[in-house]
């Protein structure tokens, strides 16, 4: 009896999680899955139980890694502005220097299959929360720190940073003048 060949499961992931912010959910074929993973459809179906499941597994391996780093930015040194202000300059960059154009996995999902699946809107907003989160301590450091007024509401401070933040990366989609996307990052942290 033949021996199954072996994969490296969380290559496999990060390849489908790739595809998938490619292309999106509906514009990535099983095809499509397997050539940029290597493994072959009933492979595919057997190990992962269809496209639906890898797609939330690739939003899970986003999670762990991209906004893993976003919230290692937030946790940086420097003060509460110059973090948040990190983060977001970060997403302007990293938007007005990609060739492929495919912005942010997270809100990607979110506009094609949030509204339509509620575990992708779960997946989703796991995400959304755990950086709406980071960004209010941030905030609250901030206020602690004297330089963000201790008198407003860290979270509707730390959504309102959010908002921008998400925005600017849907904006990095269409708008190539970084000072318009720049001018943005610094009026939203005047108004803290």
């Amino acid at each position: 009896m033949a021996r199954p060949r072996q994969f490296d499961e969380d290559r496999v992931i990060t390849a489908a999680m790739e595809t998938f912010w490619r292309h999106g959910y509906e514009g990535t074929s099983t095809r499509d899955l397997c050539d940029s993973t290597g493994l072959g459809p009933s492979s595919l179906y057997n190990t992962f139980g269809g496209k639906r499941e890898l797609y939330l597994r690739a939003l899970d391996r986003y999670y762990e890694t991209v906004t893993g780093a976003q919230i290692e930015r937030l946790q940086g040194p420097g003060t509460a502005k110059d973090r948040l202000r990190a983060m977001m300059l970060h997403s302007v960059d990293s938007d007005l220097d990609a060739d492929d154009g495919r912005g942010c996995f997270a809100i990607n999902a979110a506009i094609e299959l949030a509204g339509l699946d509620a575990d992708v809107k779960r997946v989703v907003r796991r995400n959304f929360t755990r950086v709406e989160d980071e960004v209010r301590a941030v905030v609250e450091e901030g206020q602690r720190a004297g330089e963000i007024p201790a008198d407003r509401d860290a979270r509707a401070l730390a959504r309102l940073v959010q908002s921008t933040y998400y925005g600017l990366r849907v904006l990095g989609r269409v708008q190539d003048d970084r000072d318009v996307l720049l001018a943005t990052i610094d009026n939203t942290l005047e108004r803290l």
